[in-house]
């Protein structure tokens, strides 16, 4: 008998990923912003928006990215300005906090996603702080369903014990006095979220110091979380590192006049080993979370 090797047994090719092409889109104030499209095999059912997390790439996400557009959806990954590709010239000089984020670049590309997938319903995949940052994008049309990835509320109270162990150092050392000296966080250096505009990093610590977060800066902002009604569904881990069940229930309960639910997993329930904060967009994934529990919550025609 002739003995079978996986020399001698013909291996199905796999299919060839969807094309990706890289382009400039232009917030409302000039700044130019590195995008990334990922098209459908065939004719798009959808669209979908993959908002990042605080300083991560938008490289992070192409293998989740591809892996939705193969469901007939055309896909947008950016990066804010001052971070990634969308990076230019001294970090110093960008003049921006996390909602010029929302207001300025997330609006620009949602914008700019709705001209190249006209009439087609829109899914928002938020991570992180891609999930808190819906209410400052007013103009949210065509958005019909918001998936949030370990998205919580900031505060260093609730942090997951890991985070909240290490967290007074970022908030009352590294943010406050390396800041002003570099101009800029050079979390890059601290090994530490990455590098940030100073208007980034400085909102964001008044958030992380505020019981209610965002919500901490006042009512007008409470309005804007009570006034999304896409229907949310948030994803979250056990054994993220960084969100305890306590921020992510938090944020979401400032979401008042959203239809939503609530997803908590811990890795034994889909079968890995870890997935902490980050773990959900890396391609072994695919199967047991993306196939499973991302797919039937796309918004399609």
């Amino acid at each position: 008998m002739t003995e079978l090797s996986a020399s001698t047994i013909p291996l199905p090719v796999p299919p060839a990923p969807p094309p990706a092409e890289d382009a400039t889109v232009h917030a409302s104030d000039g700044t130019p912003l590195a995008v990334r499209w990922f098209s459908p095999p065939g004719p798009p059912r959808g669209a979908a928006l993959v908002v990042p997390a605080m300083g991560v790439p938008q490289s992070f996400y192409a293998a989740f990215a591809a892996w939705i557009a193969e469901q007939d959806l055309v896909v947008a990954t950016f990066d804010y300005r001052g971070t990634g590709r969308s990076r230019r010239g001294p970090l110093r000089d960008v003049h921006a906090d996390i909602v010029t984020w929302a207001e300025q670049d997330t609006a620009a590309v949602l914008a700019a996603l709705r001209a190249r997938a006209p009439g087609l319903p829109i899914t928002w995949i938020g991570h992180s702080l891609g999930g808190q940052i819906i209410p400052f994008v007013r103009d949210r049309e065509g958005v019909e369903k918001i998936l949030t990835i370990a998205t919580g509320s900031g505060w260093w109270r609730e942090n997951s014990p890991p985070t909240r162990r290490k967290v007074w150092i970022l908030w009352w050392f590294a943010a406050p006095v390396l800041t002003p000296l570099f101009g800029y966080f050079p979390g890059k250096k601290l090994g530490i979220v990455g590098d940030l505009p100073r208007g980034v990093i400085m909102q964001w610590r008044r958030w992380c110091l505020q019981r209610e977060y965002a919500v901490g800066d006042g009512e007008e902002i409470r309005a804007l979380f009570g006034g999304v009604t896409t229907p949310i569904t948030s994803i979250s881990f056990t054994d993220d590192e960084m969100m305890s069940d306590a921020n992510t229930r938090s944020l979401h309960g400032f979401y008042t006049g959203a239809p939503r639910t609530m997803v908590r997993l811990a890795p034994a329930d889909v079968g890995v080993r870890r997935i902490g904060h980050f773990g959900f967009f890396r391609p072994e994934m695919r199967a047991p979370l993306w196939e499973s529990r991302v797919r039937g919550e796309l918004a399609l025609r």
